[in-house]
Formats: C-alpha cells, structure tokens, sequence
C-alpha cells in the first residue's frame, strides 16, 4: 500500500476534513497546508498528486497518536524516515488503545481469520524469530476493518 491510500483511508474512516488533518499535523508539531493536503489526497492517476512520504505519514500517525492518548511530557516522538506495514498497524493499535483481542475482531469484520500468534508475530522485533512482514494484504483487510466499526 502507498502512503497516500493509508492517508486517504485514515480519513475517510473517521470523517476528517482538511483543518481535522491538519490538526493532526499540529498534534505532532508540525505544519502543513490546505494545499499539501489537497495533493496528498488526489487519486493517484492524477498528474498533481503529491507521494506522501514515508516521515510525513510518520509524523501524521504520531499526531494520530498524541490527540487520541494525549501528548506525552517532554521530547515527543521522533518521526521514522522508513515506516514499514508493521510500524503503521502499531501506531494505529497505540492511537485506537486497541488490545490484540480487539484487533482480530476488527480482522473479523471483514472476514480474515488471524490468530493471536500471528497478530503478536507483527509487533515483534524483526531480529526475533518470531517476526512476521505485515503484508499489504493484512493492512488494507485491517484499514476494511476499522471502516466497518469505526464509520458511521
């Protein structure tokens, strides 16, 4: 998945419209335009969209983060140059205070089966051997899920 279809995703599961996104941006100390927005959200076969980039969406997620938790006291978190499938699904379960049981029931939602294993094999350090890839096939059934019980 590119960085632009999880942020359009993002936003249309919970109803976001530009200032919303931006105050996301502003959440993780960062400033961003109407305009940025505009071109990060445009259809990919459009010849003006702008690739969202991988800090961008990192510092979007920590934004994501900071509003629904609250800010933490002191330094904040540093945005990552590279984001990979696994560190996206952890910035959403840590913004949503989701617990691996409610996890696999959003997988649910839309019909895949995961156990708690292979959910717990995602959010483990890639030098364990029980580490599993994120594949983008388990992100977008996850981002399907999140629409089905978070969109009203």
């Amino acid at each position: 998945m590119n960085n632009n279809d999880i942020l359009r995703r993002l936003r249309y599961v919970f109803d976001w419209n530009d200032d919303q996104v931006i105050h996301l941006f502003l959440q993780a100390d960062h400033t961003v335009s109407r305009s940025q927005i505009s071109d990060w959200l445009k259809s990919d076969d459009d010849p003006e969209v702008r690739i969202l980039k991988d800090r961008e969406l990192a510092i979007f997620l920590n934004g994501f983060i900071n509003k629904r938790r609250g800010k933490r006291e002191g330094q904040q978190m540093l945005p990552e140059e590279l984001l990979s499938n696994n560190l996206i699904l952890r910035k959403l379960k840590i913004a949503l205070n989701l617990k691996d049981v409610d996890m696999i029931e959003i997988f649910q939602l839309v019909n895949v089966r995961i156990s708690k294993h292979e959910l717990s094999a995602f959010f483990r350090r890639e030098d364990q051997a029980q580490y599993r890839e994120c594949l983008d096939q388990y992100l977008r059934n996850f981002l399907k899920g999140m629409q089905v019980k978070y969109r009203k």
